[in-house]
Order: C-alpha cells, then structure tokens, then sequence
C-alpha cells in the first residue's frame, strides 16, 4: 500500500500564493461573498426520508431511458473483471502498452505522478506545442519580443494564460480546424522585466489590456505526425480583448443597472474579462465564461459588490488608475457588465460577440448546451465560489438545423429566451451518517434528489422580491433568497452526450466545516475539502427541462488511499492519485476526461480519464502532467488527439522574469509562455484503443 501523498500546500489546494493572486484576487483568503442565511443541503436533508421510495423510483426510470444502466442511486455492483484487473498490475506508473487494458478510450499507460518540468505524456504518444503566448496571428502582427512587447503588437498575437479551448471544422479547407481560445488572466510579473505592482506603466496596463479576451485561430494538421500548428494571418485569425466592443443581448439588456456614463443605453460593453472555461453550441458557436471579474474592480461601494467579492480598495493591477470604469466609486454599474456568457461565432470575424443575460451573472465557470428531445438548448452552469451554486437555463426556441443564413441568424437568439433555474440537493442519509470526514453513509453512496427552482423567465421574476433584471443582474442573491444548496465551487458542468447525465466538477472548499460556515453534507461530504469532488446527476426522466432530478458522488478526490476516497467504486488499487478537479470533457467512448488545478497531492497538475458506465466505471487513469507551476485547462478530446492549455507554467511563489521557476516550452534563458499542446498517439490510431 503506498503512503498518504503528502499535502504540501498553505494555500487551497495546491495553488501558489502568487496563482491566488492575479487569477482570483486572492478570492480564498477573503471573506467568503457568501454570508447569507439560506438553507443548505445539511439542513435539508431529514425531510427527504419521507420522499426517498418516491426519488429512487425517478432515479431508475431516468437512467433506464438515458443508459440502460443500473440506476443512479443503486448500489455499485460486483466488479469481476475490475477484481482481475487489480491482480494484474494495472497501477499507475505501470509500464502498459498503448493498446493494453481498461475501459475503451483509456487503453494507456497511467502517468505516474511527478514534479517534472515538462508535459509527460504516456509511452507510444507523442506531442507538441500548437502555439505560444504571444505568437502572431492577425496580419500584420510583429514575431513576439519580450522586451519590446506593446500593446498594439499583443492585440495581432496569441494572448496570454489560455484556458478553455474549442475545435470546430472548417469545411473545404482539408486539414484544418478553427481553434477559439480563452485568454483567462495576466500575470504581470512574470510579463515585465522589473515590473512594479505598486506602480505599473501605461503601456504594460495596454499590453495586459490586450493580453486578455479571446483568440481565434486557424490550426494545420501535419498528415504524418498529427502536429498541429497555427495558420497565421487567415482570414478567421481574431483577437478579442478587454478593450474590444461586445453586445449586451436578453432580458436586462438596456436595464439602468447596465447603463455607465459611457454608455447610456446599457448596451455596448467594451471587453471581455477572466474568461476560464466554455462550451461548444451545437450550432456551431462557442461561449465563454466571465469567472474572477471582480478583480479588475477597485472601490466597491455597495453590498452587492461585496456579494460578488469586489473589495473596497484600490485593486490589484491598478488599472482604475488609467481608465475610470474600473474605479466603482466613479462607475458604480460597470462592474455589473461582466460575470456574463460570452457567445462568439468564429466564422464571422466581423460579427460582434454578446453578453447573454438570460444565462444570469455570476463567476461563469463554464456553459455547455445539450438539447431536449424538440431541440431547445439547455445549459449547465457552475459558480465557482465556495457555498455558490449551481445553474440550468431552459431555452424557450428550438434549433434550426442547417447553415444557411436564416437558421444561422435565428440560432444566434436561443440563449436570450427562456429560464433561468438554480439548484437545490436534497441527502437521502440520516445527518448523524454525515460526519465530515468522507465517510459513506450506511446506503453506501452518497446520493440523493434535487429540485430546479426557477429564478426569472423573460421579464418575469419568480423571486419575491425582486425584478426580473435584478435576478439577471445579482443572480447570487437570486440564489440566496430562493434556498439554493451552497458548493463546493461547482466549476466546469457537462452533459455526457451519450448518456444524458450531467457531470459537476467541485473543486475544493477549504472553509467547509469552519466556524460560521456550513458544514458537511451529502453533496458535499468532507470538512475542510482540499481536494474536491465530481457529482452525477441524472434528470427525471431523461428530460433536460425537468424540475426534479436525482443525484450522486460519482468520484470523491483525493489519494486512493486515503479512506475519504471513492471511485464510483472502483477498486482503488487500480486508479491514479486526483485532486481538484477542474475543467471536464467527454470522448467518443462516453469516458470523462477531468483537468485538474492546484493539486494538493504533492504532484503537478494533469488530465485524467475516468470511465462513466460499463464494468469498468470509475476505472481514472492519469493522461499527462503539466511543468512547475501550471494548471491543465481546455481539453479538447478528439479520435486521434488530445489537446490541452498548458496555464501559468512557473507560477511559483517568489519567480519572475529574471528569477524563472520554470524553462518550459523553450528551455534555458527564454520567457516561459503559457502554451497550447496537442498529443497524439505514435502508430497514428485512436486515443486510448
């Protein structure tokens, strides 16, 4: 049995003090924007007994259409074959063959973990970097320079820290695929030689400006190798950032809470701002989620700032100083015009990108549609803040089919018509089983039912007390005063397009079980919860525009050999070490692919693949690590390749340009560059087969 891996970290999960700064302003160290007194699933829990029989029956009828599979609130049972392959040395770091055993697509040797300054991939696949911070993709854009970077160069090139990325064909042109990219965050100091946080210049604020956003970008596949690499200067190449003009579409599109005094009529939004992870529409568009905004805000003045984590002081990059939106005192609404879904089409570098306020506002982890049986996209939403919530929006409109002109314009309005819901769990266990630790409740799992509480449809609200452009606008406190059960930091949501169920990736919650704060409960298992959990959750009956739910832990993280753990119940000889997941994305096999960031296992980063349905499920293998200091973001699993955003590579604690803490992508004296890698496998067949 190996030892506990050691948990290395002060900080929430294994982020560095230096991550916590500039990616979330220090969110963890703050006061939790959370205070409110709504009930939580631990309060809520003894009054599901009486429903239980009820749920159950619902959770069996719902799998049985989506899956054929066992329901989602029966017990795991025996795994014969998962048994055999125990004995047979199927732990992680084993040397495997590219075609050896396990669930189909994950036919790989596991990745051991390691602290290695590099992408470690498995044996028989190979990889390479598709393009770099600051490589030029617009005409007329300069090769990247470092040292005599500006921000006109930075708004024709590659931007900084990517994160969620997107594929989409481009048809009549072999070979090639259109690559969006979020820019998530910069990090300053290790941008600028010498830079100052007290007292940044103009010029590195621009470049920062224009280091944020959106990139889109043509990618070539090599034929005999599988490298990928950008098509500079096509005509599609577009770069998006903070300072670029976006459209504010919707319900509360117009509302005086949206008006500044540069824009009266609420409409025109200059940028975008910490756009982390996404989603792909099935009408071929991409969306965008606007995360850690409050940030780039300074003087809060009002208690929805503090509801949305805006602090009172000057902020952390200082830009107040050099444009006044930032500066809350003198533009109290400008904040209220990021937190948003961003819907880009990528194949019309004219068009203009739109703020759906429909979606509500919140830190927007994600946003990935599925359709109902009639083709109306329903999204699956996540908050990512400790005790924040979990979102759905129901379109009222159905999908054309098609690309023409009429079908492509009518599809652009879907995400502005329909209802907006938050979440509410419900345990089936006793609370005394709940003691905080991990332990499963005498049932076995961890489960249980759920309720969509619906927020605002149109301009109507179904919040007592508040308009339907409040609810859109501070949907938080929408959340707060309907009951919604408080996360874990529910971050990436995503449906299983072959099951129908949807996943959630819960980070961590290191105030869970503090003093004042909730404590544990079925959804949310363990006190002071550093290394997160994934939930299941199946809608009645199979349908995506149901009120009711069931749900269970499918994955809880940590060292399998750590008591808390649990793997869908799976032997956990036979996994790899996970802790925090992160962002998610599904192949072709149905298999969960889960990006990890701020491992608190002692180990760097990675992407795992866990099998969600058949005698192997649970069976979590581990892809591939990223260097010192980074964080896996954007998976993008295809057939024949797998790409990730390899973000803040040396983003360690005390490092800066002239001190790295790391060499990656280029080695020895050269700028680390947060990059974008693709792997694939050696013989040119399939992932994981």
């Amino acid at each position: 049995m190996r030892n506990l891996l050691p948990f290395i970290s002060s900080h929430p999960g294994g982020r560095s003090a230096l991550t916590c700064r500039f990616r979330c302003g220090d969110a963890c160290f703050k006061e939790t924007p959370n205070n409110s007194d709504n009930e939580y699933a631990g309060d809520i829990i003894a009054g599901a007994l009486s429903r239980r029989s009820m749920m159950r029956a619902a959770a069996v009828v719902t799998v049985a259409t989506a899956a054929g599979t066992a329901a989602l609130t029966g017990p795991s049972a025996p795994r014969a074959e998962a048994a055999a392959l125990a004995g047979h040395g199927n732990k992680p770091g084993r040397p495997q063959k590219p075609g050896a055993s396990g669930a189909r697509g994950l036919r790989f040797s596991p990745v051991a973990p390691n602290k290695d300054d590099k992408v470690t991939v498995p044996d028989g696949y190979a990889q390479n970097v598709v393009i770099r911070w600051g490589e030029p993709i617009l005409r007329g854009a300069p090769a990247f320079d470092p040292d005599k970077q500006t921000a006109k160069a930075q708004a024709g090139q590659f931007g900084y820290n990517n994160d969620f990325l997107s594929l989409l064909p481009l048809r009549g042109e072999r070979g090639r695929q259109v690559m969006v990219a979020n820019h998530e965050y910069t990090d300053e100091i290790l941008m600028f030689r010498g830079y100052d946080p007290a007292n940044p210049t103009r010029e590195q604020v621009e470049i920062a400006w224009a280091a944020h956003g959106l990139s889109v970008v043509v990618v070539q596949e090599e034929h005999r190798t599988g490298k990928l690499g950008p098509v500079n200067r096509h005509p599609l190449n577009r770069r998006l950032t903070a300072t670029s003009e976006f459209r504010m579409t919707g319900p509360a599109a117009g509302s005086t809470l949206l008006r500044t005094s540069a824009d009266r009529t609420g409409r025109k939004v200059l940028g975008t701002l910490n756009n982390c992870a996404g989603g792909t529409t099935p009408w071929g568009t991409t969306l965008h989620g606007e995360e850690n905004f409050n940030q780039y805000f300074a003087n809060g003045t009002t208690a929805m700032h503090k509801r949305y984590g805006i602090g009172t002081g000057a902020s952390e990059r200082k830009w107040e100083r050099f444009d006044r939106r930032f500066d809350l005192a003198k533009e109290p609404n400008e904040a209220n015009r990021f937190g948003w879904v961003v819907e880009l089409d990528p194949y019309d570098p004219d068009s203009t990108p739109r703020k759906r306020t429909a979606l509500g506002r919140f830190k927007h982890e994600a946003a990935q549609p599925r359709l109902t049986s009639d083709g109306r996209p329903v999204v699956y939403m996540g908050d990512d803040e400790k005790f924040d919530y979990l979102y759905k929006f129901v379109s009222s409109k159905r999908m054309k089919k098609g690309n023409s002109r009429a079908a492509r314009e009518h599809n652009l309005t879907l995400l502005d018509e329909g209802t907006l819901y938050v979440a509410k769990l419900t345990g089936d266990s006793p609370v005394k089983e709940i003691d905080g630790t991990g332990k499963l409740p005498n049932d076995g799992e961890f489960d249980g039912s759920g309720v969509w509480i619906p927020l605002a449809t149109g301009t109507t609200s179904h919040v007592p007390g508040m308009t339907a452009e409040e609810v859109y606008v501070y949907t938080r406190l929408a959340g707060d005063k309907v009951g919604a059960t408080k996360m874990d930091r529910p971050e990436d949501v995503e449906p299983s397009p072959r099951t129908g169920r949807v996943y959630v990736a819960l980070t961590n919650n290191s105030d869970r079980g503090k003093e004042g704060k909730p404590g544990a409960d079925e959804a949310n298992p363990r006190n002071a919860n550093k290394h997160g959990q994934i939930l299941e959750l199946a809608e009645n009956w199979d349908d995506p525009t149901s009120d009711g739910f069931a749900w269970r832990l499918f994955l809880v993280a940590g060292d399998p050999d750590d008591p808390s753990t649990y793997f869908a119940g799976f032997p956990k000889s036979s996994v790899s070490p996970i802790s925090c997941p992160d962002n998610v994305a599904f192949d072709a096999h149905g298999n969960l692919w889960i990006s990890t960031d701020g491992n608190a296992l002692g180990s760097h980063d990675g992407l795992f693949g866990v099998a969600t349905h058949g005698d192997r499920r649970g069976e979590l293998k581990q892809f591939l690590t990223v260097p010192t200091g980074a964080e896996t973001c954007g998976p993008v699993i295809q057939d024949r390749r797998v790409l990730v955003a390899v973000q803040h590579p040396g983003e360690i604690d005390g490092a800066s340009v002239e001190k790295p803490a790391s060499v990656w992508p280029d080695g020895p004296g050269k700028i680390v560059r947060p990059s974008v890698v693709a792997v694939w496998r050696k013989d040119g067949r399939d992932i994981g087969v």
